[in-house]
């Protein structure tokens, strides 16, 4: 059992002394640049780790500056806590109110709050900063947080804070699904003689030596050569944690805001649909409007449209309609939007964004991902706000963040379902678009299909409303068909299928034909008709049809092909073709393959064969024939033999074993 862990970041303004209480911590510097060091700022992410009461604590360093916000975003994706640092002689500064409201954007649920250099105030001043601290995060995931005086200089406090750091790991795990690793790279180096180097938080699953991971957006496949945790060669790593990995491949198609991720586990996408909030004090929105987006240690710009706004998360929602361009979202407000990305990026449902203006560089604010495959249909119709809405549930329809009343169809995986038509969905689908594991993709499936809303064919799910749907349109087809050429005997069914079963999965169109043949609604094979359908039969049809029905009869089980037998009687083959299928619509006569055998010669035929099994305790022997003994037996040629052969086959008379039949 692997040891417990956690991953803290700091944050807070910059010269609070963050980078010096992570080196009193730990005893490691975390500003591991030169320029950091001969300056005294942190400008890149550092890293630190050290066992507290037993705990893993591995702490990722940001640095305070408004200039290098972008590297502090990078690393606080995949933390499980913050650290909050404010000098205790200074108090709230600007970049103070910006870490902590980027903590809230992306979700972090607890930390600590540092008062440092308190050796620097008396305990006036420190009491008067704690009243400013409380205020500032009353309300927020860190009302209620520990504040602890601490001084890195002169060691007061450390324990304590020890004490309380190694705490946090007591909380809720990481949502982390399970079998779907994923390591946001926040660094990549090369090491002589081992090549490749990359390091990043595994913020989800495992990653073990040996394994293929991909590296996204790229989706190139490379191998785990070398592992290590905290300094230390493992041959697992577990989230969440801070891992090196040594993938032996050219550091030229590595850099920091790459994923590597199990195959096949995220989606790779350009356009994204979310759910996200304005800070406070942001400026206003506008649609159209180009924005960085931030998520893990991607940083990509972005075009933002607007679908739906509410200016207070009490207020209605009010969709954008079509033609208007002046959407605003004002500050503290919350949006449905669609984000449109310059470039590829792995992502998916429930990612966490961070949104900062291009310039001033400034955050605005962030959100949710709640769909990582966008589909390229307008955003403003007259269902989208539903669409979005719906979206906002979990699987199983409960609310996430927007709140109100949910929609009657609930969750997105119903949604995604509904939309995928008759192409359907698979759990690998909402294991990268979904953002979920696959037993709980599997789970949320399976629930539709109890609750009578979904239906599986050949490991696909498809909406049983849209299946139903597919069915009628057949249905209809057919009727008019039948209307419009009653002579006909059908339609093709291969004509068909291209006419109605255009994306649809295969085994779909299938199921679909089988259920309606099963109720008796639909019957025939190559082609289909309704099977109330009797097309008119004129006296010449009729006088064709009685001969050819006692032609066939005295032939038994050697029937004429068609051109002799339309010759034998007189009629054009067209006018045969026509009369025959309307006998075998009437079970009258058989087509196996391109011969015609008549129902009763084929009756005998099966009674004959199967009289052939052998009896209980009898010799087995007799329940078993080749070819040979078959043509032997019933006087035919193999030109007979093979067709009737398989055709007991599929009547499950007898079954094929090598070269010989045995009679079931």
């Amino acid at each position: 059992m692997s040891p417990r862990s956690i991953v803290i970041g700091t944050a807070g303004h910059i010269d609070h002394g963050k980078s010096a209480l992570v080196k009193a911590l730990t005893g490691t510097d975390p500003d591991r640049l030169k320029e950091e060091q001969a300056r005294g700022i942190t400008i890149d992410l550092g890293f630190a780790h050290a066992d507290m009461d037993g705990v893993q604590v591995a702490f990722v360093d940001v640095p305070g500056h408004e200039r290098f916000v972008r590297n502090m975003l990078a690393g606080a994706g995949g933390i499980d806590a913050v650290v909050l640092v404010i000098a205790a002689n200074e108090s709230i500064m600007p970049q103070t109110r910006e870490h902590f409201a980027i903590c809230r954007l992306l979700g972090v649920d607890r930390g600590v709050i540092v008062l440092s250099k308190s050796d620097l105030v008396d305990a006036e001043t420190t009491e008067l900063v704690t009243m400013e601290v409380r205020d500032l995060v009353a309300g927020s995931f860190l009302d209620g947080a520990p504040i602890m005086a601490v001084s890195a200089r002169t060691g007061a406090g450390l324990d304590p804070l020890r004490h309380a750091l190694a705490g946090l790991a007591d909380g809720p795990a990481r949502q982390a699904r399970r079998g779907c690793a994923r390591l946001p790279v926040d660094r990549v180096f090369s090491v002589k003689g081992f090549g490749t180097v990359v390091t990043g938080t595994l913020v989800s699953g495992r990653i073990a030596l040996g394994d293929e991971v991909a590296v996204l957006p790229a989706g190139e496949i490379v191998r785990v050569r070398g592992l290590q945790v905290h300094g230390q060669s493992v041959d697992v790593a577990h989230a969440s944690g801070r891992v090196a990995i040594n993938i032996g491949a050219s550091a030229t198609r590595l850099a920091r805001g790459v994923t590597l991720a199990t195959p096949d586990s995220i989606a790779v996408t350009r356009r994204c649909d979310a759910h996200i909030e304005l800070l406070s004090d942001s400026r206003p929105l506008r649609h159209g409007a180009r924005v960085r987006v931030h998520q893990g240690t991607v940083d990509v710009i972005a075009r933002v449209a607007i679908a739906a706004v509410r200016a207070t998360p009490t207020s209605e929602w009010r969709p954008a309609r079509i033609g208007e361009a002046a959407v605003i979202l004002p500050p503290g407000g919350e949006a449905f939007v669609r984000l449109r990305l310059d470039r590829a990026a792995a992502l998916t449902r429930d990612d966490r964004v961070v949104l900062r203006a291009l310039s001033p560089s400034i955050t605005l604010g962030g959100g949710r991902v709640l769909d990582a495959l966008a589909p390229t249909t307008g955003l403003r119709r007259a269902t989208s706000l539903e669409r979005f809405l719906e979206m906002d549930l979990d699987g199983l329809g409960e609310p996430t963040m927007s709140g109100g009343t949910p929609p009657a169809k609930r969750g997105f995986v119903a949604l995604w379902l509904r939309e995928s038509a008759g192409a359907g969905l698979d759990p690998a689908t909402l294991i990268q678009r979904g953002g979920l594991d696959r037993e709980a993709s599997v789970q949320a499936l399976d629930g539709l299909v109890r609750d009578g809303r979904a239906i599986m064919v050949a490991a696909r799910y498809f909406d049983r409303a849209c299946a139903t749907t597919i069915e009628k349109r057949l249905v209809d087809d057919l009727r008019a068909a039948h209307r419009a050429d009653p002579q006909s005997d059908g339609v093709s069914r291969e004509s068909l299928r291209q006419r109605r079963a255009g994306g649809m999965a295969d085994g779909l169109f299938t199921h679909i034909v089988a259920g309606l043949a099963e109720r008796g609604i639909v019957s025939g094979t190559d082609r289909l008709a309704l099977s109330a359908h009797r097309p008119p039969v004129n006296r010449a049809d009729e006088a064709t049809g009685a001969a050819a029905e006692r032609t066939l009869r005295a032939a038994g089980l050697t029937p004429p092909e068609m051109p002799i037998l339309a010759a034998s009687l007189g009629v054009a083959v067209p006018d045969l073709e026509r009369v025959l299928r309307h006998l075998c619509r009437e079970r009258q006569v058989v087509r196996i393959g391109d011969l015609h055998f008549h129902a009763d010669a084929l009756a005998m035929l099966r009674r004959e064969v199967t009289g052939l099994k052998a009896p209980a305790g009898g010799p087995a022997a007799v329940a078993r024939m080749d070819v040979a003994a078959f043509k032997a037996r019933f006087a035919v040629t193999r030109k007979y033999a093979i067709p009737l052969l398989e055709y007991l086959d599929r009547e499950r008379i007898t079954r094929r074993v090598g070269d010989e039949r045995i009679v079931l």
